[in-house]
């Protein structure tokens, strides 16, 4: 490593920013559904010996080599959304470029900023990487917060390849899982400055990694599936393609092929929908107003035969809202006769895809929000838990609600299960669905609950409460999945006191980079 720095401290300006954003892409690798984290390893202390060896006393050199490193890291991260400017190219391919140049860019400010003040406070080695990993940690917290929020991509999400290290997130949440990967990853360049002492704290730093690990994988080995009594859930997934999804006249096909799938037989319940006390149909399933169709629910009641509850994504008009009427992205929950008895209005929108930021100033020159509807939709209260059919109680999520690790369900009235449905039909086959999927099974670890997915195009799964799968339909395929309800456990210590434990580790680490600092002017 000390080799490495000095040659790097030897490469020009121009050469050294292209390493920044190359470490960043090689970062990104470590993602679902590739999941090489341990290219991790390779491009945080290929970071922070750019980082190290920068001369400029210039606060921007520091700012503009985080810059990059998170430029590189977006850029790979998040290119599956640019598959949904595909699926009307001559509307909306122009727009690809500038949304996610901005989006990547925008992200990667927070990057900078962590590379800003590590620099500023971190000096060298081990010291550099307490304070990068803190900032970083503080950084991408503030990302899932501020402006609406956008935690996608956290480094945290790796450790859904990381085997029983993902269970800590069942303590410290997506956030801290954040901090200890990138402090172990950097590691390595803690030993560039030679001094013994650091050596030693930073292979007791080291043996957290293995130890936290095998925490995990024994809490997994000892953890049994229990089953809730009495229910029985299907989920549809009927991969409609996004391009056919809102066309009029696709309306009856798509309707028809849920109400087949829905009552087909399959292996695990030859008799079709019978015994089935919960059905699931994905995001928006059809593209017209199930609630105020008459034809639909006349159609259902035989489906649903009086006994079972249908819990499906859908477009909802308030018309009783004033001149201009409420349009909302929904859940709405029919008991056996067809009969509406519950709705939950998503409440966390999707900026560019549900509304439009700074429209006043986007919509003059051409820029459009993905989804169609007129004007944008309108944002519902959550999160709460809804009472569903049969007597259980369930937090319902709209798609991209999931990516987000606070306020995730009501704590003062804690569910029995979350349920997720989500149209990823948007992303093709790219790296999108997966993603998501990851991070829905990082939500039910640390919530302790059991998570029920329906996804249009897929991934749909069941998950138990430890995160583990129960059952998955591959991605862009027609299907079902038959399942009984696995149990909530105990809430878990994330569940308590959400980043509190996190608070405690970020003290932890900003102090030990401050002792060190101080030691070494001694």
């Amino acid at each position: 490593m000390i080799r490495l720095t000095d040659h790097i401290a030897g490469l020009g300006p121009w050469a050294r920013r292209a390493l920044s954003l190359a470490a960043g892409a090689i970062v990104a690798l470590g993602l679902p559904p590739l999941g090489a984290w341990p290219l991790a390893f390779l491009g945080f202390p290929l970071f922070l010996a750019l980082l190290e060896t920068e001369k400029s006393a210039n606060w921007r050199a520091g700012f503009t080599a985080g810059w990059l490193f998170g430029l590189g890291y977006f850029a790979v991260a998040f290119h599956w959304i640019g598959f949904a400017f595909l699926v009307e190219a001559e509307t909306y391919l122009w727009m690809m470029p500038f949304m996610l140049g901005a989006l990547a860019g925008g992200m990667a400010i927070y990057w900078g900023l962590a590379a800003l003040v590590a620099k500023r406070l971190g000096g060298t080695g081990l010291g550099l990487v307490l304070a990068f990993a803190t900032a970083l940690a503080i950084a991408e917290w503030l990302r899932g917060q501020l402006f609406t929020g956008f935690p996608w991509a956290a480094p945290g999400l790796m450790a859904d390849g990381m085997g029983g290290l993902a269970q800590a997130a069942s303590l410290i949440g997506m956030t801290g899982l954040t901090l200890l990967i990138v402090l172990w990853a950097s590691l390595s360049h803690a030993l560039s400055s030679g001094v013994r002492r650091d050596a030693v704290a930073t292979l007791c730093i080291a043996l957290l990694l293995p130890l936290l690990w095998g925490w995990g994988a024994m809490r997994l080995a000892s953890a049994t599936t229990g089953m809730v009594p009495d229910v029985a859930i299907r989920i549809v997934q009927p991969n409609v393609p996004q391009e056919a999804k809102w066309r009029d006249e696709n309306a009856r096909a798509i309707f028809d092929d849920l109400k087949r799938l829905s009552a087909m037989a399959t292996p695990e319940r030859p008799e079709g929908i019978g015994g089935v006390t919960h059905l699931v149909w994905p995001e928006s399933a059809v593209p017209f107003l199930i609630d105020e169709s008459p034809v639909a629910r006349a159609e259902l009641q035989p489906l649903l035969g009086g006994r079972t509850a249908l819990i499906t994504g859908s477009i909802r008009v308030d018309r009783n809202s004033g001149p201009e009427p409420d349009v909302f992205n929904s859940i709405i929950v029919f008991d056996g006769m067809a009969e509406p008895v519950a709705r939950y209005d998503k409440w966390r929108l999707v900026p560019g895809g549900e509304f439009l930021p700074l429209g006043w100033l986007l919509e003059p020159l051409g820029f459009r929000k993905v989804v169609r509807t007129p004007g944008n939709f309108t944002s519902g209260k959550g999160p709460v838990s809804i009472l569903l059919p049969g007597g259980l109680k369930a937090a319902l999520l709209v798609c991209y609600e999931m990516i987000f690790p606070d306020r995730l369900i009501d704590p003062a009235d804690r569910p029995q299960l979350i349920v997720n449905v989500t149209n990823d039909g948007w992303f093709g086959r790219s790296t999108g669905p997966w993603q998501h999927l990851a991070q829905s099974r990082l939500r039910a670890i640390e919530q302790g609950l059991p998570v029920i997915r329906a996804a249009n195009t897929g991934i749909s799964a069941v998950i138990d409460s430890h995160g583990r799968y129960l059952h998955r339909l591959p991605l862009m395929e027609e299907g079902v999945i038959d399942s009984s309800l696995p149990v909530a456990i105990a809430t878990t210590a994330y569940g308590r006191w959400g980043d509190g434990l996190l608070l405690l580790l970020l003290f932890a680490t900003s102090g030990s980079f401050v002792f060190l600092n101080l030691m070494r002017r001694r």
